[in-house]
C-alpha cells in the first residue's frame, strides 16, 4: 500500500519559504524610498507574503519529509512564489492603464520572471508607466529563481537541509547534482556564493564602463537590474529595446557573463578550489563551448551574407562585418543557454536564419547552470545512446555501455534522459497547436512557426519567440487562455516536467 502525501508538512515546508522569499521584497521597498515610488506597494506586499507564509508554516510544527512530500514542496514552492510575486504588480497597477492590473498578466509576468523565462506581457510604451521598484522587483524574481528557490532555502534554512539532497535534485536543472561538500546545506552555500559573486563582479564592471564614458545610459540603476537578470540567465532589462539600448562595447562585455552563466556552477567550485582540470577536462563544457563558437560563427556568416544592416543597433556606426559578427555572438551566447536579451529584432530577419536560432534554442545551457532547454549534457547521452543502439542491432551479441568522459553512463540516468526529453517534445508540440487554434480564435492568429517559437520560448524558459513575440514585442495581445498554458509551461519547464507529472500520476491520494 502506498503511502498518500503529508498535506499539512507539505504546506508548512511551502510557508516557510514564501516567509523567507518575501523578506526579498526589502530591495524594491528600499528602490521605492530612494525614488519616492509605490512605497506602500511592497510593504505591504512584503506583509500579505510574510502573513500568508506564516500561516501555512503553522500547520505543522515539526513536519517530515518523504520522497512524495519533497516533490510537492518543490513544485508548489514554485507555484505559491509566482503568486506572491504578482501581488507588488496588481497593487502597483491598481487603478492604472497597465497591462499588469489583469491578474493574468500580473500571474504570467511574476511566473516568467521567477522562472528565468524573460516572456513579457508588458508592451515597449507601457514600461514608462511603472515605478523604478516594480521595475526591479521584476529584475529581482529572475536572480532569485536563478539558482534555484529551493537550493537559496536549503541555504538559509536548516530544516530544510535534512532533505536538501532530494530537494535540490528535484529543482536542479539537468540530470546531475554534484554534492560539493560533505553537507548539502554547504553545497548550496557554496553554489549561492559563486553566483552572487559573478553577480556582483558583472554589476561593478557595467558601472565601471558607465564612470569611464562608454556607457552612458548604463547608471547604477540599470547595472544592477541587467545583473540580476543576466546571471540567472532571465533576459528581463527595465529597457523597453532590451540590450539594443545600449552600445556596442556594452553588448560585448554581456556575451561571456552570458556564455559564463551557461556553465555548470559546480565547475567554477573546482577552479576556486585550485582544480582547474576538472572543468577543462568536462566533456559537456568543451562541447558547450565548441557549439557556442560554431553556432556563432554560423549565424554570423549568415547575417553577413544576408545583408546585416551598417548601422549598429546602439547608435553606432560600424561596417557589416563587424556588426554581422556582433550580433551572431551575442544572439547565440543570449538564446542558446536561454537568456533571450537582443541586439537587434531577429523576429525580422530571414526565415533560414529564424529557423537556425530555434535550432539553437532547443540546445540548451549546461546540466547545473542557470540555463534552460533540453540542455548539452541530454544530448550528447541521447546521440552516444543511437549509437550504441545501432552497433548493437549490427552486432546483437555486444554489450556496449555508454560512456560520456571515461565514465559509463547508469542506464537508470539514460531513461530518464529519454522520458524527459520524450515529454518535452510531446508538451511543446501539443502546447504549439493549442496557441495556433487559440489565436485564431480570438482573430489574431499566430502562424504554425510563430507557435512552435511560442511553445518552446515558454517550455524552455528562453522568452522571446518570433513574430509579434519577438524580443521588442509582447505577449499581452494572447487569449487568457493561451497565457494560463504559458504559465504552466514555463513552471514544468523550469522544474524540467518530470517532479511535476510525476506528482500528478502518482496523485495525493490512492
Amino acid at each position: 500500500m502506498t503511502r498518500t502525501i503529508d498535506k499539512r508538512a507539505t504546506l508548512s515546508y511551502v510557508g516557510s519559504v514564501l516567509k523567507y522569499l518575501s523578506a526579498a521584497m526589502l530591495v524594491p521597498l528600499l528602490v521605492a524610498v530612494i525614488y519616492a515610488e509605490d512605497v506602500w506597494v511592497f510593504a505591504a506586499s512584503m506583509a500579505i507574503g510574510v502573513a500568508v507564509g506564516g500561516g501555512l508554516e503553522r500547520l505543522d510544527p515539526d513536519p517530515e519529509l518523504g520522497p512524495r512530500e519533497g516533490l510537492a514542496v518543490v513544485s508548489l514552492a514554485w507555484l505559491a512564489a509566482a503568486i506572491i510575486g504578482a501581488v507588488p504588480y496588481l497593487l502597483a497597477g491598481y487603478g492604472t492603464a497597465s497591462a499588469l492590473a489583469h491578474p493574468v498578466n500580473a500571474l504570467f509576468e511574476s511566473t516568467s520572471g521567477f522562472t528565468t523565462t524573460g516572456a513579457t506581457a508588458l508592451a515597449e510604451i507601457s514600461f514608462d508607466r511603472h515605478s523604478h521598484a516594480v521595475l526591479m522587483w521584476r529584475q529581482l524574481t529572475q536572480w532569485l529563481g536563478g539558482m534555484g528557490i529551493i537550493v537559496l532555502m536549503i541555504a538559509i534554512l536548516p530544516e530544510l537541509a535534512v532533505n536538501g539532497a532530494q530537494l535540490m535534485r528535484s529543482e536542479a536543472p539537468g540530470p546531475d547534482l554534484q554534492k560539493l561538500t560533505p553537507r548539502i546545506a554547504e553545497t548550496a552555500r557554496a553554489l549561492w556564493a559563486i553566483y552572487a559573486g559573478l553577480t556582483v563582479a558583472f554589476v561593478v564592471l557595467l558601472y565601471a564602463l558607465h564612470l569611464v564614458g562608454l556607457a552612458p545610459e548604463m547608471d547604477l540603476y540599470n547595472a544592477i537590474a541587467h545583473g540580476f537578470s543576466t546571471l540567472p540567465t532571465g533576459g528581463f532589462s527595465p529597457e523597453g529595446d532590451s540590450i539594443a539600448a545600449f552600445s556596442p562595447v556594452v553588448q560585448w562585455v554581456f556575451v561571456p557573463f552570458m556564455v559564463v552563466a551557461g556553465v555548470n556552477f559546480a565547475l567554477f567550485w573546482y577552479v576556486i578550489r585550485d582544480d582547474p582540470t576538472e572543468m577543462f577536462g568536462n566533456t559537456e563544457f568543451r562541447v558547450y563551448l565548441g557549439l557556442v563558437t560554431g553556432f556563432s560563427a554560423v549565424l554570423a556568416v549568415g547575417l553577413f551574407w544576408g545583408g546585416a544592416p551598417t548601422t549598429a543597433i546602439g547608435g553606432a556606426t560600424q561596417g557589416i562585418a563587424g556588426n554581422a559578427l556582433r550580433q551572431g555572438v551575442f544572439q547565440v551566447a543570449s538564446l542558446m543557454n536561454s537568456t533571450g536579451f537582443a541586439t537587434a529584432n531577429f523576429a525580422e530577419w530571414d526565415i533560414q536564419t529564424r529557423f537556425f536560432l530555434l535550432l539553437v534554442m532547443f540546445v540548451g545551457g549546461s546540466a547545473g547552470s542557470t540555463g534552460g532547454g533540453i540542455k548539452v549534457i541530454r544530448w550528447l547521452i541521447l546521440f552516444k545512446t543511437l549509437r550504441r543502439e545501432l552497433y548493437t542491432t549490427a552486432n546483437p551479441d555486444v554489450v556496449r555501455p555508454v560512456r560520456l568522459g571515461g565514465e559509463v553512463v547508469d542506464e537508470e540516468v539514460i531513461r530518464g534522459i529519454l522520458t524527459f526529453t520524450l515529454l518535452y517534445f510531446l508538451i511543446f508540440a501539443i502546447a504549439a497547436m493549442f496557441i495556433e487554434l487559440d489565436t485564431a480564435r480570438i482573430g489574431q492568429p499566430l502562424s504554425g512557426t510563430e507557435a512552435l517559437a511560442a511553445s518552446l520560448a515558454t517550455i524552455g524558459n528562453i522568452g522571446p519567440g518570433l513574430g509579434p513575440l519577438g524580443p521588442f514585442g509582447s505577449y499581452e495581445f494572447l487569449p487568457d487562455t493561451t497565457k494560463l498554458l504559458m504559465i504552466v509551461l514555463m513552471w514544468i519547464g523550469r522544474l524540467e516536467i518530470v517532479p511535476v507529472l510525476a506528482l500528478l500520476v502518482a496523485g495525493v491520494d490512492e
